[in-house]
């Protein structure tokens, strides 16, 4: 079966939208110094997944088993880890704060995925044979 790489591909562009318009926001929007700080850091963490979701979708073999993880891996932890932050910066209570940590370790794995699936023997990153 051939791994469908569109829905990853709009998925990655939203990410990346969102993580302009928090960035834009944390420095004309909002006053608050540890508000500016907290979305800035889930900017930044978004952005790199995002476009760490299209790198994958570039270079990843077109079939296999664990083709998807890396970014569902990516986009999941990219919505808890960024996501809380910025609930956080826009006055989220504090235990919100707890689902960060969960998101980093997503993020975590899928980096350990992409590794894993770029190593495997006979799937080489780059490879896109149909065959």
């Amino acid at each position: 079966m051939v791994w469908d790489r569109s829905p990853w591909i709009r998925l990655a562009a939203l990410s990346g939208l969102i993580s302009v318009a928090a960035g834009a926001f944390a420095a004309h929007g909002i006053a608050d110094p540890a508000a500016k700080e907290l979305l800035r850091t889930g900017s930044q963490y978004e952005a790199i997944h995002a476009l760490a979701t299209l790198a994958w979708v570039a270079l990843a073999p077109s079939r296999g088993p664990g083709a998807s993880w890396p970014p569902a891996l990516f986009l999941a932890g990219s919505a808890l880890f960024s996501g809380s932050l910025y609930a956080l910066a826009l006055g989220a209570p504090r235990w919100t704060g707890a689902v960060t940590p969960l998101g980093g370790l997503l993020l975590l794995a899928g980096w350990a995925v992409f590794a894993w699936r770029a190593g495997l023997a006979g799937s080489g990153i780059g490879r896109h044979s149909e065959s």
